[in-house]
């Protein structure tokens, strides 16, 4: 789990269509009823192809200066 990520966070993402929300708990995420391990794998499962999880719920986006 990413550390700047605390229980009881909430990722959103819109993918065709549907918008995704993955609760930050401790040891992982909850997501579609259950709990995960990895956002990398909730990204595949969502999408179908290989993503890094931080990178397909913007977590690794560059802050503006």
């Amino acid at each position: 789990m990413s550390p700047n990520l605390k229980p009881g966070g909430r990722l959103l993402r819109e993918w065709n269509g549907v918008t995704h929300v993955v609760e930050v708990v401790e040891n992982g995420y909850l997501w579609n009823g259950q709990r995960w391990r990895s956002l990398s794998v909730i990204a595949r499962e969502i999408t179908g192809a290989h993503w890094s999880g931080p990178r397909f719920f913007g977590l690794n986006a560059k802050a503006a200066s």
